[in-house]
């Protein structure tokens, strides 16, 4: 029993050293959690301003997009070299003057037909040749190509029986020679007359798309030139030098096209005429040696 109770200090003893050769490998433990938390607080503490970077580029582009949204025909017009304006404002004028001569020829045909149908209907109830002249000298009918064939034509015959030639006799086929002549001389009038501005419309057809490649040319090697200058491909840089580019050669599809369709239908219609004003001159001529048959 005595002895038991010597050796519990004993025990004590050892038990005290154990635990402080153990504290310093336990402090090395609490520590280690410590630090690897703080290592993760770090990076995060590093993320935030990275993420504060991003959510800034983010708002930039953002913000940007507006302003690239906002890039239409005017600006990149103005922002175009003035070789390229220069072509672009040539096609912008032959553009408008063709449909100027569309909307011009549109109401000189429709008034040419309307009034050449009001013409024959009179002409073909007219009974001798000095009706006919009355008829196509009036006011109604001055200055259609139907009417001023009829009257050079019967003026021909009054000047001649004027001129006291037999025109019902021997006479009788070089009057109508002569008349013939002169209403060939009206027709080429009339071809001169209804094929204006045809010939515009033909080299506008023609000309404009490689008037327009022209500018598109100029316009992608100034860009390439922008590109060799500033040592970047972006396509920030280059895309509005190729956008001005290629709306010239969009310009001179859009003059040449309308140009292209107006001259087939014009030359469409001048045929039709020519057909037209053709059919009368036989039906003239016939009357006119009716006429001279009969005595007039």
């Amino acid at each position: 029993m005595l002895e038991h109770k010597k050796s519990n200090p004993l025990i004590a003893l050892l038990g005290a050293a154990a635990l402080l050769m153990s504290a310093p490998a336990m402090a090395a433990t609490a520590a280690a959690p410590t630090s690897a938390a703080a290592s993760v607080a770090a990076p995060t503490d590093a993320a935030a301003p990275a993420a504060d970077e991003a959510t800034t580029e983010d708002n930039s582009s953002t913000a940007a997009a507006p302003h690239a949204a906002n890039v239409d025909f005017v600006s990149m017009f103005m922002g175009a070299t003035v070789v390229v304006k220069l072509v672009m404002t040539l096609l912008a004028i032959c553009s408008v003057i063709s449909w100027v001569l569309l909307i011009m020829k549109l109401m000189d045909f429709s008034s040419l037909n309307r009034v050449t149908t009001n013409y024959l209907e009179a002409y073909r109830g007219a009974r001798s040749i000095a009706d006919i002249n009355r008829i196509s000298v009036s006011d109604e009918f001055a200055g259609n190509p139907l009417a001023d064939m009829a009257a050079v034509a019967t003026e021909e015959v009054q000047l001649s029986k004027q001129a006291g030639l037999s025109i019902s006799g021997e006479h009788r086929d070089s009057v109508l020679h002569r008349a013939q002549a002169s209403v060939a001389a009206v027709q080429a009038g009339l071809a001169k007359r209804l094929s204006g501005g045809l010939s515009f419309l033909a080299s506008v057809g023609s000309t404009s798309p490689f008037i327009g490649l022209f500018g598109t040319v100029y316009g992608i090697m100034n860009s390439f030139i922008s590109i060799a200058q500033s040592h970047t491909t972006n396509l920030a840089v280059v895309a509005p030098g190729i956008a001005e580019a290629l709306m010239a050669t969009g310009l001179g599809l859009i003059a040449a096209i309308p140009a292209v369709v107006m001259y087939n239908i014009f030359n469409t219609s001048i045929s039709n005429y020519g057909i037209r004003s053709e059919q009368f001159v036989s039906e003239l001529i016939n009357s006119l040696s009716r006429q001279l048959d009969k005595g007039a």
